[in-house]
């Protein structure tokens, strides 16, 4: 049997920078400390370095799911998730989005996130890879550490 490893989307496979860089100056004012509230924003992002690569890699030995939260004031965010595991992984992620803030409540051997204490990520069961870590700075280090450990 597989071991089971779940990936966040913010930050890990979804580049957040991407889509603030292409929004209006207005629109940053108006949502400041809020951007992931704008409405389609999450459909404006561009993969992480090597994101799409790895998690096709990734699959073949792992059972992998990607894990990530949506803010609860951005309806949009959830569709443009969806929309953006379908254009991005295709059929490899084909029904694996699970969107939830209470990622302790999915049992796993991986968390790979970029936040540690946030949305249940600290509470995890499984082995939390703190992605942007100095462990962990970037999907090669993530995904040598994950082929390594089979």
């Amino acid at each position: 049997m597989k071991k089971i490893v779940y990936v966040d989307m913010d930050g890990v496979l979804v580049d957040f920078q991407t889509g603030i860089n292409q929004l209006s100056a207005e629109i940053q004012v108006e949502y400041k400390d809020r951007l992931d509230e704008v409405p389609n924003i999450f459909s404006l992002m561009q993969p992480m370095p090597l994101a799409i690569e790895s998690y096709k890699i990734l699959v073949e030995k792992y059972d992998v799911y990607i894990l990530s939260t949506a803010p609860w004031e951005n309806p949009s965010a959830w569709h443009d998730k969806l929309i953006w595991v379908k254009k991005h992984l295709g059929t490899v992620a084909y029904k694996r989005l699970i969107l939830s803030h209470h990622k302790h409540l999915n049992n796993g051997d991986y968390l790979i996130d970029d936040r540690h204490d946030k949305n249940g990520s600290d509470k995890f069961k499984g082995e939390l890879i703190h992605f942007k870590s100095e462990k962990f700075p970037d999907w090669n280090a993530v995904k040598d550490y994950l082929l390594l450990t089979l």
